[in-house]
């Protein structure tokens, strides 16, 4: 006799960590992060910030250093943008997942089976954050090759890695809601594309506001990944002591861009998958 989904009303009250709950997220858990091993995923999410760092390094560091940039280096100023990039490329993925389980039928099957709705995406979740990590390792370990060091004491370091890591969480969150609406892998790669590189690009990841020309100086500075970067940085600290002050002034931009990802993409996710059930 085939089990029923938990009904849409009781979403709340039914996704109790219970040892078959568990056992069903874990399993569909490592069906995704094994395969990713096994065919080299893995690698890709290594290479990639190693890419970025190289892209952005070599070509600006002089041009940068030259225009009077202020800090103590170009790696110090620039590697927010390799975090952001690193969590931006884990994002992609997560979109391509979700969009493939989702055109495939397999979101479907999952509605079958005795387990509560949420469970696959949740597990999609775990499989991003264990891909986020291993990015977030490698881009740190790129920009520390390049010159970037920490020198704000250990907890703005742990705060600079804490703050990086809730970034890409909020991305893949807003990914899978993406795939998963979508429905089409190929569409979804090209819809979340463009965004990273214009937002990256239009921003003061790679340099100051004011050299951009004034009448985008307003939009660099507000826009996400500035108040992302900006945060970043001032975690980050700098040997001339260039970077600004953390102050919540300065870190509740960020914070507030980071909650309100996480609140519309979990609403969209819950809504998705409790539809179908």
């Amino acid at each position: 006799m085939t089990a029923v989904a938990p009904a849409p009303g009781n979403w709340l009250t039914d996704l109790r960590a219970t040892p078959a709950t568990f056992a069903q997220w874990w399993v569909l858990t490592v069906r995704l992060i094994v395969p990713s091993v096994v065919t080299g995923e893995i690698i890709t999410a290594i290479l990639a910030p190693i890419t970025f760092t190289a892209s952005f390094y070599i070509p600006l560091n002089r041009v940068m250093t030259f225009a009077g940039l202020g800090f103590s280096s170009y790696a110090q100023f620039m590697a927010p943008i390799v975090i952001l990039q690193a969590a931006a490329f884990t994002a992609v993925s997560a979109a391509f997942r979700a969009a493939t389980d989702a055109v495939s039928g397999l979101d479907r099957r999952f509605d079958a089976m005795p387990m509560h709705p949420l469970i696959p995406a949740a597990a999609r979740m775990s499989s991003n954050i264990f891909r986020l990590a291993i990015g977030m390792v490698a881009a740190v370990a790129s920009i520390y090759y390049i010159g970037f060091r920490f020198v704000g004491g250990a907890l703005h370091t742990l705060g600079f890695l804490a703050l990086g890591m809730l970034i890409g969480v909020a991305f893949c969150l807003g990914a899978d809601a993406i795939g998963t609406f979508t429905r089409s892998p190929e569409a979804t790669t090209q819809m979340l594309v463009l965004p990273p590189l214009i937002l990256g690009m239009l921003s003061t990841g790679l340099a100051p506001a004011h050299q951009f020309p004034h009448w985008v100086q307003l939009f660099v500075r507000n826009q996400p990944v500035s108040q992302f970067a900006e945060g970043l940085r001032a975690l980050g600290g700098d040997s001339l002591g260039k970077s600004a002050p953390v102050t919540w002034s300065l870190m509740t931009p960020p914070l507030l861009w980071i909650a309100a990802i996480i609140a519309v993409s979990l609403f969209f996710i819950a809504r998705q998958n409790l539809k179908r059930s």
